[in-house]
Order: C-alpha cells, then structure tokens, then sequence
C-alpha cells in the first residue's frame, strides 16, 4: 500500500504538466472573439492564433525525448514549467497580435515538454499493474483542466458584464480574455514547485549508472522483492543493448521496429485528424454556428468540459481491466458516428433572417441587413458570404454570432448532443489510450526518440487542423468541415481493428519481445 501511494504521488505531482498543457489549449476558446476583433484578423491569422502554440511544440516534441535522455527527465520537466509562467503572463499584456503569438507559442516549449515526458516519466516509474492508470493522469489531467479552463472562462465573461466596481478596477470589464490567459501563471508556478520533490526516473539513473539512486525509487515503487526484479530486468535490457551503437532517429526506421512505428503513427494520426481540437479549442465558435449566442456558447463550452472529465474517469476504470485496443475501437466508432451525425445536423440548417426574427439584432444591425431579410440560403457559406456582400467583411465578422442566431432554422440541441457525443467517444479512446499505447510499445532503449517522433506528427498533425478550422467554416462550412472529420474517422477504425495489438498487464520487456521483430 505504501509503495502505491508513492507511485501515485509522484504521477500526480508530474502529471500535473498535463493540466498545464489543457488549460493552456483550451483557454483560447474563450479568448478567440476577443482577440478577433481587437487584433481585427483574418480567418488565417484566427488560425494561426490558435495553432502556433502547437507549431513550437511539434518542435520541442522532436527535442524533449534527446533532450531528457542526457540532462534527465525532471530537469526538462522544469524547463517546461517555467516556459508555461511567462507565455501566459506575456500573452495576457500583449498589446497587438506578433506580442500575442511570441508569447503564446513560447507556451509551446511547456505543452512539447510535458505531453512527451509526462507519460515517459509516470510509465518509467510505475509497476505494470498500476501503468495504465497512472499514465492515465495525465490526461485525467488534462480534462480537468479542460474544465476547469472553459468554465473559469465563463465566470470571467459573467463578471465582466457584471457591472461590480472591483471588476471595473481591475478592468476586467473591458478586458475580461487577459484575465482568462493570465490565470495559467498559478498552475505553472505549483508544476514547477511540485517538480522539485518528486526523484528522477529510476530507469534514467540506472542507464546512467546510478544503480543505487534507482533501486531506491524501484523498491518505492514496486517493494524490495519487486524493485529488485525491476532492476535486473532492466540491467539485462541494458546489457543488450551495450554493444548496440547509441539511439538515433534514423534507427526508429529500422525493419524491426516498422510495425509498431507505423502503429504508433497511426494512432498519433488518428487522434487529431477526427478533429478533437477543432472541437476544444474553438468550442465556443463551434456552438455559435448553430444558433445558440456568444453568451450561451460559453456555457455550453462547460458541458464539454464536464463531459470530457467524466468519460476520462471511465477510461481509466477500463484500461487495465478491458484492454486498450477495445477501448480503442469502441470510442473510435463512436467519433466517427458523432461526427457524421453533425455532419447531417447542419447540413440539414436552412438561413434566412425573416421579419419576426430581425428583431433579435439592433436597431443599427437591423437597418444593415434590411436587404437580405426573406432570402433564403442552403448553407451556412451562402448566407455568410451574403452577409460580407452586404456589411462588409469586418461589420460582418464582428456581428457573425448574432446574425448567425437570427438566420439559421435548426435544433442547437441535437448540435449539442453531437459535440458531446464526439467528445465522450474520444475521451475513452484515442484520448487517454494512444499516450498509454506510446509509453508501452516502443522498445526501452529508443523509447524517449520513438515517443518524440510519433508525439511530434501528433502535434503536427494538430496543428494543421487548428489553423485550418477557421477558413474551413468559411469555404466549406460546417456540414462539410465536420463530414471530413467523419471520413477519416472511418479510415482510422478499419486501421485500428486490423492492426492495433493489446498491451494489458505485460511488463514493458515483455512487450519489447513480442513487438518487435528479430
């Protein structure tokens, strides 16, 4: 019992990245109507906005794993908490949109280091009994913080409208998205505390030749029986592995290890192409699409948060007792039935703004879109493009929610049940699985390289998906943009249920045997 509560200790107090890396990512959600109009941006700018803190951490992806392989774990770890602190207090006082992306995509180097290491360090350290849900704690981690994120920025909406003198002070009232940014300061500063009491990772300091600094945490971790069989264990992996020339990136292509990278990337893929965060970090955008206002979007935006949390719980009570690959296809099916589903939701939308429904807007919008009032247009791109025609593009962007509610016929909560659908879907599948899969199928001496890279298109691959939401809901639509999410939903499950292997309840020498090729 003692030795469970060390592990978990630890994994929580390193896991604690993971919520940096959340509040970080979704926080902009709330941030990006303002930001929008402030900076005045175009839908690529928008994107970009959101998708460079992603850029740098594709980058640091790369470095991390080398990186913690020669100064330590923990010590990148650090690193990492205080690039977190000073990109969400820069990024709160920016004051025009290239302060705003410097500091925001220095938040990049926390959300690089902390994805990749986070899941290295807690597998590193926990017993194959307890692996799965203690890597499960970082992103537990992560959709905490998601919640807590989304619903701190609906509390700072709600005061800033309040009228209450103390928010006028502080000029929240005016400014409510700097204080949204600037509350990330609180949970970097506690990683970074938290950072120096936790050990180093035991199979780092016997690869470097501090047996004795290992044993110690193994025989914390896993009892004295156990932690020294952990160590023989992975004194005979290193033994292997000594007359082998040191990891590099161009051994991970090698035959023997092709299928479980070409897996690994697979699952990467999967994870972000289904378009998981389009829906997180634009949710508020997303839930004005169908009608519903600026101000209920962000308290829809809340629900994802919760929805997220609850079916994250449910994972980790699965993992070790159903398997990952059921886990895997079940969810799998699950974003990809949700996506299509939205897909038909607003495709099905008709726009137009009547005489009853006008009345919605004010007196000066009314007058402006006097001349579109009984057209009506199939899709959300024909009545967007009517609205530019006639407003202008900057009147039209500005008020686009507003018109939105006023002109489209469709049922916001069939919307809503969609999104959350998706998101419960993901959060017991390609959520918590693919980092516990990572940290479990690569062989121990290439394993920091090979998370790198697969973390690395991960993050790639997100980013493209970020940046391009924007214009997509403009040329595309929304029907169109959620219908390729869904296809690529359905390439990922036939993958999945062709290719993916179980990792439960084996040791990871025992997965590095069966997995790769001689």
């Amino acid at each position: 019992m003692e030795n469970n509560r060390f592990v978990i200790k630890t994994a929580l107090a390193v896991a604690l990245g993971g919520f940096l890396f959340g509040f970080d990512a979704v926080v902009i959600s709330g941030v990006n109507g303002y930001i929008n109009t402030l900076f005045d941006l175009t839908p690529g700018q928008l994107g970009f906005a959101v998708a460079s803190l992603t850029l740098i951490s594709t980058v640091t992806m790369f470095l991390a794993g080398p990186l913690s392989d020669r100064y330590g774990r923990r010590m990148v770890l650090a690193v990492g908490a205080i690039a977190y602190a000073i990109s969400a207090l820069g990024s709160s006082l920016a004051v025009n949109y290239p302060m705003f992306l410097a500091f925001r995509m220095l938040g990049g180097v926390g959300v690089g280091a902390s994805l990749v290491l986070g899941p290295l360090y807690i597998a590193e350290i926990s017993p194959a009994r307890l692996r799965g849900r203690m890597v499960s704690f970082n992103q537990l981690n992560i959709v905490i913080a998601f919640t807590v994120a989304y619903f701190t920025n609906l509390l700072i909406r709600n005061l800033s409208v309040s009228g209450a003198s103390w928010v006028e002070t502080i000029g929240m009232d005016t400014d409510p998205w700097r204080w949204m940014l600037a509350l990330e300061v609180l949970p970097a500063v506690l990683f970074f505390g938290a950072l120096l009491f936790v050990p180093e990772s035991p199979r780092w300091l016997i690869m470097k030749g501090r047996e004795d600094e290992g044993l110690d945490i193994l025989t914390k971790a896993n009892g004295e029986a156990g932690g020294k069989e952990e160590l023989d264990n992975i004194k005979k992996s290193l033994e292997e592995e000594a007359n082998s020339p040191k990891p590099s990136l161009g051994e991970i292509f090698k035959p023997a290890l092709r299928m479980i990278l070409m897996i690994g990337i697979i699952v990467g893929v999967l994870q972000q192409i289904t378009g998981i965060n389009s829906v997180f970090f634009y949710a508020n955008m997303i839930f004005e699409q169908s009608g519903i206002g600026e101000n209920a979007s962000f308290t829809q935006a809340v629900f994802v948060g919760i929805i997220n949390l609850v079916f994250t719980l449910v994972a980790m009570a699965l993992i070790d007792r159903m398997g990952r690959r059921p886990l895997m296809i079940i969810g799998t099916a699950g974003v990809t039935v949700s996506m299509l589903f939205l897909a038909f939701q607003f495709g099905q939308a008709t726009y137009q703004i009547s005489d009853t429904s006008v009345q919605q807007l004010n007196p000066e919008m009314q007058t402006a879109v006097a001349p579109l009032i009984g057209q009506s247009f199939d899709n959300d791109v024909s009545f967007k493009q009517a609205l530019r025609d006639t407003l202008g593009d900057k009147v039209a962007r500005d008020n686009e929610s507003a018109l939105i509610s006023a002109g489209i016929e469709t049922n916001p909560m069939l919307v809503l049940f969609g999104i959350l659908f998706f998101v419960a879907s993901f959060a017991i599948s390609l959520g918590p699985v693919m980092w516990v899969l990572l940290s479990e199928m690569f062989p121990n001496r290439i394993r920091g390289i090979m998370i790198s890279f697969v973390a690395g298109i991960n993050s790639a691959v997100s980013f493209l998906v970020q940046q391009v939401f924007p214009w997509e809901l403009q040329n595309l639509g929304t029907s169109m943009t959620f219908l390729i999410y869904g296809i690529f939903g359905l390439i990922g499950l036939l993958l999945v249920l062709r290719l993916l292997p179980e990792t439960k309840g084996k040791s990871l020498e025992e997965l590095e045997a069966e997995l790769v090729k001689s």
